[in-house]
């Protein structure tokens, strides 16, 4: 669709103050989630849930696994999230596609996401390509420049099954060379050798390049196979022993990294419940639902001991800065192996 220049000055106007994303470094949160423990609701439990986030640091024995879902990348918190990687705060990631190739990948391109508005024309938007998370606008056009980035890496590899992992890892590998924007979390995922898996890869703008992939190679193309997701992250949790999960939102990535326990269960192997659990979520439980259920009743499952877990019902870009700078600056992460799973699959 081409575009008039009415529409291109629209654009312009509406696409000019980008997403800043939040430095946990640039501020020391230790001295708010310290009095926020003497208080009630939400900042009682976001206090609690940094404290069990420490425990997971301190715990030299503990593999740590952050799972993502939502659009908190997009809002603001994907330096966030390049920090935990830099800094050894997490040893595999478990995501939505959106997270990491509409968002993380779509950026290190040297693409942007806009403040924005959402009491707003959606049809003015749509006029004039732009897509809305809510307050915040992506530019469609350079979305679909990011699918096609996606064909083309595609393209380049020998056409057979790959885990999500192996995917997102030749991602890193293709920024390294060709990233317009340093430290994105896949490029740092790839250089620290942190695996990540989206068991629902193709629900995202890879799933739109992969199409292209496929269209222009009918008989010989790759494919994402999510079985081999599975394996390998129980793998993970196999060889980790003991592990504890810091999940943002809920959904595929949350259930996916808790049912690596049943999982190995079923392949005859013994391993513990996730034995650390923090969720940040503003899903409600009283529909049987909270993203795949409240990490207490996870225990009944057999996916999450219930020793050291904590829930906070709150939007996970207001209260997971104030966790991660009290953890950052807390220093923990200082004196941690680093676990590098992603070198178990060759």
């Amino acid at each position: 669709m081409k575009q008039t220049a009415k529409k291109t000055n629209a654009k312009h106007m509406l696409l000019t103050k980008p997403v800043k994303h939040i430095d946990i470094t640039s501020f020391d949160a230790r001295p708010i989630i310290d009095q926020m423990a003497h208080m009630s609701f939400t900042s009682r439990d976001l206090a609690k849930a940094t404290e069990i986030y420490n425990m997971m640091l301190a715990d030299k024995k503990c593999s740590i696994i952050l799972t993502l879902a939502g659009s908190t990348s997009a809002g603001g918190c994907m330096k966030l999230y390049a920090e935990l990687v830099k800094n050894n705060m997490v040893d595999a990631i478990v995501a939505t596609g959106a997270s990491i190739v509409d968002m993380d990948f779509f950026e290190a391109l040297g693409f942007k996401h806009y403040q924005g508005s959402p009491f707003i024309d959606d049809k003015l938007l749509r006029e004039n390509y732009i897509d809305r998370i809510y307050d915040t606008y992506i530019d469609e056009e350079q979305l679909q420049a990011c699918d096609h980035a996606i064909a083309k890496i595609a393209n380049a590899l020998e056409p057979r099954p790959y885990s999500s992992r192996e995917f997102i890892a030749e991602m890193g590998k293709w920024l390294t060379k060709n990233a317009r924007k340093k430290d994105s979390l896949v490029q740092l995922a790839y250089e620290h050798d942190v695996p990540i898996f989206c068991p629902a890869f193709t629900d995202s703008s890879a799933g739109f390049g992969l199409v292209v992939h496929q269209a222009k190679n009918p008989k010989k193309h790759m494919t994402i196979d999510s079985i081999a997701d599975f394996r390998e992250l129980t793998d993970i949790k196999i060889k980790a022993g003991t592990t504890g999960l810091l999940m943002i939102g809920g959904g595929v990535p949350k259930n996916f990294a808790q049912d690596t326990v049943v999982c190995a269960e079923i392949l005859g192997k013994e391993v513990d419940m996730h034995k650390y659990a923090v969720q940040i979520t503003v899903a409600d439980s009283r529909d049987g639902a909270c993203s795949s259920s409240t990490l207490k009743e996870a225990c009944s499952w057999g996916k999450v001991d219930t020793a050291y877990e904590q829930m906070v019902f709150a939007e996970a870009g207001s209260v997971l800065p104030l966790l991660a700078s009290d953890a950052y600056h807390r220093g923990h992460w200082k004196k941690r192996n680093k676990r590098r799973f992603a070198k178990i699959f060759g």
